[in-house]
């Protein structure tokens, strides 16, 4: 199978990271959990939905953690496995200290590591610009660099999933491109 680019968006606890996983199980290719967050050993309720997330995926899934080196572990993933990469905005998250110039070589990196490679790649990302604008810098740069992260991504998916209140609907049948700026 060739490569597949596949988005999964929505609100938090809507299911996306659960419609992600079954996505990966229909593919027929060895799975590769690239799981994006750093664990804290002292933040217990993040370690517990880490466990949950662990506990839901079937055991033969392969387990990576890349907090930091994601367009690398694309790059670097063996052939024909789909790699399903929970979450973006975790990701993101772990480089809000870079600067805006080395935060967009850093997107670069990623986007042609996505179009690069021959794998399927399932990636899970989090809707955060439906709220309120963050009254602090920090919240501000990481829901606006989310957004166009997400944004650049969907525009080279071949689809794109919108998923909330427990329903996935497919943006990329349903929804009309808009033009990258």
């Amino acid at each position: 199978m060739s490569r597949h680019l596949v988005l999964v968006t929505g609100p938090s606890r809507s299911g996306k990271s659960e419609w992600a996983e079954k996505l990966a199980a229909q593919v027929g290719d060895p799975v590769i959990y690239v799981a994006t967050s750093q664990l804290d050993p002292t933040d217990l309720d993040w370690q517990a939905r880490v466990q949950r997330h662990r506990d839901r995926r079937p055991k033969h899934w392969i387990t990576q953690a890349v907090p930091l080196h994601l367009a690398a572990a694309i790059h670097t993933a063996p052939a024909a496995h789909c790699l399903l990469v929970d979450s973006v905005g975790t990701w993101l998250a772990n480089y809000l200290d870079q600067p805006e110039e080395d935060w967009e070589k850093t997107t670069q990196t990623l986007l042609i590591s996505l179009q690069s490679t021959s794998n399927t790649v399932i990636l899970v990302a989090e809707e955060t610009g439906w709220g309120v604008v963050p009254a602090y810098p920090l919240g501000r740069t990481f829901r606006d660099r989310l957004g166009h992260l997400t944004r650049q991504i969907g525009a080279i998916a071949d689809t794109v999933y919108l998923v909330t209140a427990g329903y996935a609907l497919d943006l990329s049948q349903l929804g009309i491109p808009l033009q990258q700026r």
